[in-house]
């Protein structure tokens, strides 16, 4: 019996409310966004013949694991109130330097890739790194650091490639791009993995509720006993990981190399996590909406071209869903603190 009652008063005391009030709260914004993805498939289903096809969304699937890859590393430096616009050069930079390493003559295929693979990751890393320490270290915003490091890793690839394109790699590593199981493309899977490890990562250790703690406050964090300094350097580094990754993906898709892939990749990644509904501000969002954000973007995109419309128009409706992004992302603020 005073089990029992022990239960029933920490179940109803504030901090359990409060706890069960923000789980709440996601929930019903998750489920929001994942109306709006029905919403928008039922539309161009309606208004196109080939979008429900099988083909079309095994293209889908593929078209959106590239984005939702970034867009995971995304959200754990927009959780701190940071922001990343390096992720689409890091990510051509990544590209190039894996790229050179799988063209390595003499290497047998498998350790070509393997070295490709683990040199992706780490010059992601190492770009990460980069601008997590100057932007924690000087307390400079991630903006103008990561807006600097755009230039950087852009011209390190042109000039390690000399503008050139890297291709022939191993026919296995291209076939691994193109296959599927079940009609699903096996890097979407990847790419799903990826989001289980980083939903666990978030909700389930210290170090995501302490990456929420900053975002939210702080100077309370600090004052809660945190270091600041590790945990925003962690999250760039986990992004640029992330960015590693995603450029080994890209190249096994399209099975190339360039220094000018990833243009405009970051503005996709970061309007998936706004329209995933990831505040801006930091210290609220989660990964399972950054995923609906992006297959949200990846069939906006997709039906946009069954539709005919031209690129340039697909740049501005691009445009204006990312501006309503923001909107949103304020509305709903304005709700949470309600």
């Amino acid at each position: 019996m005073n089990a029992a009652m022990d239960s029933t008063d920490i179940d109803r005391s504030p901090a359990g409310r409060a706890d069960f009030a923000a789980v709440s709260k996601t929930v019903l914004r998750e489920a929001g966004i994942g109306l709006a993805l029905v919403v928008l498939i039922i539309v161009f289903s309606v208004t196109t013949q080939h979008f429900l096809t099988a083909s079309n969304i095994t293209n889908i699937l593929t078209q959106v694991t590239i984005n939702l890859v970034l867009s995971i590393g995304m959200t754990f430096v927009i959780l701190i109130g940071g922001i990343d616009l390096s992720v689409g050069s890091v990510l051509s930079f990544c590209a190039v330097v894996a790229g050179t390493v799988m063209t390595l003559p003499g290497l047998d295929p498998a350790l070509a890739v393997t070295l490709a693979v683990i040199s992706a990751v780490i010059a992601g890393i190492g770009f990460g790194l980069f601008n997590g320490f100057i932007s924690a270290y000087w307390a400079i915003p991630s903006f103008i650091v990561t807006l600097g490091t755009l230039n950087i890793a852009r011209g390190a690839a042109l000039q390690v490639t000399n503008a050139s394109t890297i291709y022939s790699f191993p026919a296995a590593f291209n076939a691994f791009g193109s296959r599927t199981i079940y009609g699903v493309p096996v890097l979407f899977l990847i790419a799903l993995l990826l989001v289980a490890i980083a939903w666990f990562v978030l909700a389930k250790t210290v170090f995501g509720r302490v990456l929420y703690g900053i975002g939210n406050n702080e100077e309370a964090a600090r004052l809660a006993g945190h270091n600041i300094f590790f945990y925003k350097i962690a999250a760039f580094t986990i992004c640029g990981a992330l960015v590693g990754i995603g450029a080994i993906i890209y190249m096994a898709r399209l099975n190339i190399a360039s220094p000018i892939i990833g243009i405009g990749f970051e503005l996709n990644a970061i309007a998936a996590v706004i329209i995933g509904g990831t505040s801006l501000s930091g210290g609220r969002g989660s990964v399972v909406g950054t995923l609906l954000g992006a297959c949200i973007i990846g069939v906006l995109a997709n039906g946009l071209i069954l539709l005919g419309l031209s690129d340039f128009m697909r740049q501005m409706i691009t445009g204006f869903v990312i501006i309503l992004a923001v909107i949103l992302d304020k509305y709903r603020e304005r709700l949470t603190k309600a």
